[in-house]
């Protein structure tokens, strides 16, 4: 299964690429995360549990980092064991680019799973990678530009920046 999608995040390059290394903001972005521990170097070993229609399982395994181009992109790759439900696997090419004052990222998907996850179904699978890719980069988005602005709290006043709480952390 492969997917393609992109995000304008308004944050510039340089705050995207430090918090796409941070292993705070990947725990907090991977949806299901219970723990991971490590560093980009080395790579991170993760705890993650899902559930996949009627198939709930806790995946241990690794995710690493490869490819690494600084504040242009990356490549993500995981694979995970859960047990008698199976395993899942993938990796997601990811790149940045400069946008007016934020940074357009695209992503490209490739997931494969076997066992008994794989027995669901194709369209099962392929929507279910869609979404943990989508939350994904949705919570990072957040992570690093924090939620939508808000109205003025007082008439007359210009609204305020929300920082994502890794830009907050940075001071980008």
């Amino acid at each position: 299964m492969q997917l393609t999608d992109e995000r304008l995040i308004r944050a510039h390059t340089d705050t995207v690429w430090r918090a796409i290394l941070d292993p705070a903001v990947l725990k907090a972005c991977i949806p299901g995360c219970e723990s991971l521990t490590g560093s980009p170097e080395t790579g991170y070993e993760a705890v993650v549990l899902q559930k996949i229609g009627p198939v709930s399982a806790r995946f241990t395994g690794v995710v690493s980092l490869s490819d690494l181009r600084p504040g242009e992109g990356l490549t993500l790759s995981g694979e995970g064991k859960g047990g008698a439900a199976g395993f899942a696997k993938g990796s997601a090419q990811v790149g940045f680019a400069p946008e007016g004052d934020g940074t357009r990222l695209t992503y490209t998907v490739d997931a494969n799973v076997g066992g008994k996850i794989a027995q669901l179904g194709s369209r099962l699978i392929d929507s279910f990678a869609k979404k943990l890719a989508d939350q994904f980069f949705e919570r990072f988005q957040m992570a690093v530009e924090g939620p939508e602005e808000e109205p003025a709290e007082a008439e007359g006043e210009a609204p305020t920046e929300k920082k994502g709480w890794f830009k907050r952390l940075v001071g980008g």
